[in-house]
C-alpha cells in the first residue's frame, strides 16, 4: 500500500505532548479471537508488531496498552480488556488519564454497513446498532472522535447481525483477512502522519 512510516516502541523515561490514542476494539477470550467483531484487536497487534513492542495492563483504565512513537509523535495502542459493549470505560480511562482528547481517539473496528474489506476513515456519525462505538460515544460523551472503519460485510439471508459478528470469519474471507488487517494498520498510520483529510483522499 506504501512505504512504512519508522515507528518503534517507546521507554518508560520518554514523553511527548499531544499524544493519539489507537483502540481496537473486541471481546477478550480465546474464543472470540478470530471473529468478525475482533478485527479491531488484530489490527492493534499488528501495530504493536510493527513497532516491536509488547502490551501491558494499564490497570487504571482495564485495558491492554502500548505506548509507541510514530513519526515523532507519541502513541497509545489499547485494547479494552472488558467485553465489547462496556468498551467506552477503558477508553475515556485512558482518554482522560493521559490527556488525549476525543478528537485524537482514534477507534478501529468492524462495520456491517461496508462491503468485505473495505477500509474508510470518518470522524463522527452514528453508531450504526455498533455496541462497542455505542459505549465509546457514551463514555466521551461524544462522537466526534476518529473511526478506522473495516468492513465485513452484511449477514447471508436472515441471520442475526448479532450472531453473525461473533462468527468466525468463512474460509474464502480468512485467505483475505491478514492483508485486509494490513491495509487497515496501514490506514490507522496514515491518518496519524498526515491527519483526516488527506489520509480519507489518499485511502478512499
Amino acid at each position: 500500500m506504501r512505504a512504512r512510516p519508522r515507528a518503534r516502541a517507546l521507554s518508560s523515561t520518554e514523553s511527548s505532548a499531544g499524544p493519539a490514542l489507537v483502540v481496537g476494539l473486541g471481546n477478550p477470550g480465546p474464543e472470540y479471537e478470530r471473529t468478525r467483531h475482533n478485527v479491531g484487536f488484530l489490527v492493534a497487534d499488528v501495530l504493536a508488531e510493527r513497532v516491536g513492542g509488547r502490551f501491558g495492563v494499564h490497570k487504571k483504565s482495564g485495558a491492554d496498552l502500548l505506548q509507541a512513537r510514530l513519526d515523532g509523535r507519541q502513541v497509545l495502542i489499547a485494547k479494552p480488556r472488558s467485553f465489547m459493549n462496556l468498551s467506552g470505560r477503558p477508553v475515556a480511562a485512558l482518554a482522560k488519564f493521559f490527556s488525549v482528547p476525543p478528537t485524537e481517539v482514534i477507534v478501529v473496528h468492524d462495520e456491517l454497513d461496508l462491503p468485505f474489506g473495505s477500509i474508510r476513515l470518518k470522524r463522527g456519525g452514528g453508531e450504526g446498532g455498533h455496541n462497542g462505538l455505542r459505549s465509546v460515544s457514551s463514555a466521551l460523551t461524544t462522537k466526534d472522535y476518529l473511526r478506522t472503519r473495516i468492513g465485513i460485510g452484511r449477514p447471508p439471508g436472515r441471520q442475526d447481525p448479532a450472531d453473525y459478528v461473533l462468527k468466525p470469519f468463512s474460509t474464502p474471507e480468512r485467505k483475505e483477512v491478514p492483508v485486509i488487517i494490513e491495509q487497515a494498520a496501514d490506514a490507522v498510520e496514515l491518518l496519524l502522519r498526515v491527519g483526516l483529510e488527506t489520509a480519507q483522499n489518499q485511502l478512499h
